[in-house]
C-alpha cells in the first residue's frame, strides 16, 4: 500500500501524536509498504535525517506561550503531496488543524482515510481558556466524521467520540516497546544519585504543562521517606519547582536513559485527567514498575486497579497522596504489582499493533471497493 500519515506533530517532536506518527511509519516499511509523512515544519533543517521515510514539512509557527508544540499554516503542499504519492489511502494522525487539509484533499481526490483520535482537544481548550470545548468538538466532528473509519486508542475516547455523535469508531491502541523498558534496566547507581537516603522513588514522565496537573503530587513531596522525580520539560516547569519542594527535576530524557529511569523507580505516578491513551503509563508498567493514575481516560484500560497499580479519583491530591503512601508502605504489594503490570503489556508490541492498524486500512479499502462495486 501507499500511505500518507498526515500527522500534527512528527519527531523531533516528542508526545504521543509524533510517537505514534513515527512507529506508524516504521512499521509500515518493515511490511514492504511505501508511507509517506506530512509534518509542521520543525527548525532543525536535519531532523528528518533518520526518519523511516520521506518527510513533507509544512510551514508552520510556535503556538504562542508553548514554543515547543508548532502549528502548520494553510498549505497547498498537502493535496500536492498526497497527490504526488498516489496515496492508497490516507492516515490522519490527530487531526486538528493540518489533518483537516488532509481530509479536504483525500476527499477531493476520492481517497479513503482513517482518521486516529489521539488528543482531548476540548479538555485542553477547558484548561487553557476555561471555554471552547463546542467549538473544539465541532471542529473534531468535521473531520471525523469524513473519514471512513476514525481509530480511538481506549474505550473511554470511543464512547465520547460517540456521545459527541462521530461514528464508524473503532479501538485500536498502542505499541510499546517491552525490550527498551524492561525492569531488568533497573540501575542501583542511578537511584543512589536520585534517592541517598534510600527513599522510595515516585516518578512522573512527560510534558510540563498546565493540563498535565503535576503539581498534584504536591502531596507526595511531603510524605516521609518518599523522593519525586519529574522527567520532562515545558511551560509548567518553573511554577512546578516552586510547588514540588523537593523534587528532582531531570528534564527531557529519552531512549535508553529513559528506559533506565522508568525501571528505577518504585511507583509511576500519572496525573494528567485528560489523556486519551496515556503511553507513559503503558512504559511504566513494561518496565515492571506499579503505576497510580487518575481513574479517567485511558488509564482506565491499562491500569487493573489492585492488581497492576491504583486508580485514584482525577484532579484529587488527597487521593494521589494517600496512594502513594499506601504504596509506600506496602513493599509486598508493589512485589506484586510490578510483575503484574509487565505481563499485562508484554503481548503490547509496536509490531502487534502495527499488523492490527494495516488491518484496519485493508478493511476500509474493502469497504470502499465494495461500495464502488
Amino acid at each position: 500500500m501507499r500511505v500518507v500519515i498526515v500527522t500534527e506533530s512528527f519527531p523531533p517532536d516528542v508526545n504521543g501524536v509524533a510517537h505514534c506518527a513515527l512507529q506508524t511509519a516504521r512499521h509500515l516499511v518493515r511490511r514492504g509498504h511505501t508511507p509517506l509523512v506530512i509534518a509542521p515544519a520543525v527548525a532543525d533543517p536535519a531532523a528528518d535525517a533518520d526518519a523511516p521515510c520521506a518527510v513533507v514539512r509544512v510551514p508552520s509557527l510556535p503556538l504562542p506561550g508553548y514554543p515547543q508544540v508548532r502549528v502548520a499554516l494553510p498549505s497547498r503542499r498537502v493535496a500536492a503531496a498526497i497527490a504526488a504519492h498516489r496515496a492508497d489511502l490516507v492516515h490522519l494522525a490527530g487531526p486538528f488543524v493540518l489533518g483537516v487539509r488532509g481530509m479536504t484533499a483525500a476527499a477531493r481526490l476520492g481517497i479513503p482515510a482513517v482518521a486516529v483520535y489521539q488528543t482531548d482537544l476540548a479538555g485542553y481548550a477547558r484548561t487553557y481558556v476555561g471555554t471552547g470545548e463546542g467549538a473544539a468538538w465541532r471542529r473534531l466532528r468535521a473531520v471525523h466524521g469524513a473519514a471512513d473509519r476514525t481509530l480511538a486508542p481506549s474505550s473511554a475516547a470511543a464512547r465520547d467520540l460517540e456521545a459527541h455523535g462521530i461514528g464508524r469508531v473503532r479501538l485500536w491502541g498502542r505499541g510499546v516497546d517491552t525490550v527498551r523498558f524492561h525492569p531488568e534496566r533497573r540501575d542501583p547507581a542511578l537511584r543512589r544519585e536520585l534517592a541517598p537516603d534510600g527513599e522510595l522513588l515516585v516518578g512522573y514522565v512527560g510534558r510540563l504543562a498546565p493540563e498535565k496537573r503535576v503539581d498534584l503530587l504536591a502531596g507526595a513531596c511531603a510524605l516521609p521517606g518518599v523522593r519525586v522525580v519529574v522527567v520532562g520539560d515545558g511551560p509548567s516547569a518553573p511554577a512546578l519547582r516552586a510547588v514540588l519542594p523537593g523534587a528532582r527535576f531531570l528534564g527531557r530524557r529519552t531512549g535508553p536513559d529513559l528506559a533506565r529511569i522508568f525501571a528505577s523507580l518504585d511507583v509511576f505516578a500519572h496525573t494528567g485527567p485528560y489523556e486519551t491513551f496515556c503511553q507513559t503509563v503503558q512504559e511504566a508498567m513494561a518496565s515492571g514498575v506499579p503505576v497510580v493514575a487518575p481513574a479517567a481516560g485511558g488509564p482506565l484500560d491499562l491500569v487493573d486497579h489492585g492488581r497492576t497499580g491504583l486508580l485514584v479519583p482525577p484532579d484529587d491530591p488527597d487521593a494521589l497522596r494517600e496512594a502513594v503512601a499506601a504504596l509506600a508502605a506496602a513493599p509486598e504489594t508493589r512485589a506484586a504489582y510490578g510483575p503484574a503490570g509487565r505481563a499485562a503489556v508484554e503481548g503490547r508490541t509496536w509490531e502487534a499493533l502495527g499488523d492490527e492498524l494495516i488491518g484496519h486500512y485493508l478493511e476500509v479499502l474493502r469497504e470502499r471497493t465494495a461500495v464502488a462495486a
